[in-house]
């Protein structure tokens, strides 16, 4: 009888999961792709099998192709703007740099602009490094067609993704000075720890209050900021989500998960993701770290 703890599924869970959910910005998706490679694994005769890993790797690939394609028409209608669903992560992973900025919402939001085989290309070559024919293998294009495809996907995350310095001290102090502003309300200190060029995306889904399109302009959006704390039930604390220090922010009872992207000690990004619906992940992990 096989040892349960020996098979390559649980063994590479945690790789399959973070190929789904760079492939498709959502916890919950990419869980559901996660257990469909599982159902799919189970009726594998495993004596056939080379390389477990690559072969789970080609599941969840084409299984999160499959899930990007379907849900390519319910992003179309999405009511605002779409971010990401954050999930909440150990501190350690902010130790390997490389993964931290994959798995950050600035990323994951460029990676919303490529198209699914080029996103699954870049996820796979660039962030875990797999060989070229096996990622031929997983999205069904020849090792000279991947080449391509990672070559131009590198281009465009590339020059579009924020100049990034992963410094998890710099960003936790960074988060904690914002908390502080916007806590006593302090527009001056609002400004100085926002770039004069900041952008804030939020995320409601039409589901609850949230900006439809992004708020550019130090002064702006620390204006809008500084009244938040004068709303009832307002809670704020830092949270590591995406792998770097970020914010959990209460105001009238509705939870925020929010990122940052900090460059030269000052906030360039925030993504503000209110829809309840991408927040049950977060709650219910929230829940166990209790």
């Amino acid at each position: 009888m096989t040892d349960l703890t020996d098979d390559p599924f649980l063994a590479h869970r945690g790789l399959l999961f973070t190929v789904a959910y760079e492939m498709l910005g959502s916890a919950a998706d990419a869980e559901d792709v996660v257990q469909e490679t599982w159902l799919r694994w189970a009726d594998v005769d495993r004596s056939q099998v080379r390389s477990p890993r690559a072969y789970l790797v080609r599941i969840v690939t084409r299984q999160s192709l499959n899930r990007l394609r379907s849900v390519a028409r319910r992003r179309e209608e999405y009511i605002g703007e779409w971010l990401p669903e954050p999930v909440l992560t150990s501190p350690d992973v902010a130790e390997d740099v490389e993964l931290a900025e994959s798995v950050s919402m600035a990323v994951l939001t460029v990676l919303e602009t490529l198209g699914p085989v080029e996103r699954a290309v870049f996820v796979l070559r660039e962030v875990f490094e797999t060989p070229y024919p096996e990622i031929a293998e997983a999205v069904g294009k020849s090792p000279a067609a991947v080449r391509q495809i990672a070559h131009r996907a590198r281009e465009h995350v590339g020059s579009r993704r924020p100049r990034m310095a992963v410094d998890r001290d710099e960003q936790q102090a960074v988060v904690e000075t914002f908390l502080a502003a916007v806590a006593s309300g302090d527009v001056q200190a609002l400004v100085e720890v926002l770039a004069p060029d900041v952008v804030v995306i939020a995320d409601g889904g039409g589901v609850v209050t949230a900006s439809r399109r992004p708020i550019t302009g130090g002064q702006l959006v620390a204006g809008l900021l500084s009244r938040a704390s004068t709303f009832p039930d307002y809670a704020a604390s830092t949270v590591c989500l995406n792998g770097m220090p970020a914010a959990r922010i209460d105001v009238g009872g509705t939870p925020a998960a929010v990122s940052v992207v900090v460059e030269d000690g000052r906030i360039t990004r925030i993504y503000a993701v209110r829809n309840p619906y991408k927040l049950g992940w977060l709650e219910r992990e929230a829940d166990l770290s209790r």
